[in-house]
């Protein structure tokens, strides 16, 4: 057998070394914050109708001092979205009220939906990564985040808490009805409260949803709504060329941990790759930080093969 000396060995563990730290450096402190703005073009509206921008923004995980965030969220505004939808997770500090609500400015102006997820109740604290990986581990909650001075700041804005509420209204001439959960993965929805089918007069229906658990898109497929928002995932947050995600943190399977995919015959799913990351894991690697417009489209009375496998056709635009 060959003969290795101790110094490849040593050579070849210093490169190791080498490669992880310029990677968790990459990861920490460029990745994480190179934000982007995807677009996705989505056929869910009827025949004939007008389309609909929608921008989907999730996951901020805001705290005070991130200024380079904060700024990039006000630039969101210049993309002029009919409705803006937020699914969750909004803050990661006791104090982060403020810097959420000054960072996006000009968009709580315009008609907006919204869900709370865990780390807009509570902060979040250290966990070994290992956990990530068992979806039955005990979860441990921080301290109490003051949600309800969010919730009120938006609502005195005007968006609407879709939180076990159905809710109709009108944006751009699209009639639409709507209904959110509270978040699943704090098992702390009951879909019961908004079951059945929604107004049959509405043009799009829209289901909200923090974590893009089963359950919940079924229920919400089996009741005729057209699309379906959520969060959580972080779009995997470590992502391996070749491989893809390595979890999702839910119960969905990995080739829906963000963007546009269908759930059932019917209804169609966007989940949110997110904009930031708990302070204890700040870091992201190939899966960058992200908010999505959605332009909502009249569906063909026959779709096409596809553009891709799902039927969407998708882009981005690199914002720093």
């Amino acid at each position: 057998m060959p003969v290795i000396s101790t110094s490849a060995v040593r050579r070849t563990a210093l490169g190791a070394t080498g490669a992880a730290v310029a990677g968790i450096g990459y990861a920490s402190l460029i990745e994480r914050n190179a934000f982007v703005l995807r677009e996705a073009t989505m056929p869910v509206l009827p025949p004939g109708s007008s389309s609909l921008r929608v921008l989907h923004i999730s996951d901020l995980h805001m705290m005070p001092g991130q200024k380079l965030k904060q700024q990039w969220l006000r630039e969101l505004d210049r993309l002029e979205p009919d409705l803006v939808v937020n699914t969750g997770d909004n803050l990661s500090h006791q104090k982060s009220v403020p810097a959420v609500v000054q960072a996006l400015g000009g968009l709580l102006s315009r008609p907006g939906l919204f869900v709370f997820g865990s780390n807009d109740y509570f902060a979040p604290v250290p966990k070994n990564p290992m956990k990530y990986f068992k979806k039955d581990h005990r979860r441990v909650y921080g301290a109490p985040l003051p949600w309800k001075d969010l919730r009120a700041a938006f609502t005195e804005r005007g968006w609407l808490d879709l939180t076990h509420v159905r809710r109709d209204l009108e944006v751009a001439g699209v009639r639409i009805a709507t209904a959110g959960v509270d978040d699943p993965h704090l098992q702390r929805d009951r879909y019961d409260t908004v079951a059945g089918a929604p107004n049959p007069l509405a043009e799009l229906r829209i289901g909200l949803t923090h974590s893009p658990e089963p359950r919940v898109l079924d229920r919400f497929a089996a009741d005729g709504y057209d699309l379906v928002l959520a969060g959580h995932t972080h779009g995997g947050q470590l992502v391996l060329p070749g491989y893809g995600a390595l979890v999702t943190n839910c119960g969905i399977d990995k080739s829906r941990v963000k963007g546009p995919s269908k759930w059932g015959e019917h209804t169609q799913l966007h989940v949110s790759a997110g904009i930031g990351t708990s302070p204890w894991a700040p870091y992201r690697f190939c899966c960058r930080p992200e908010a999505t417009l959605l332009t909502l489209v009249a569906a063909p009375p026959k779709r096409p093969a596809a553009e891709n496998n799902h039927g969407f056709s998708t882009s981005e635009t690199v914002s720093r």
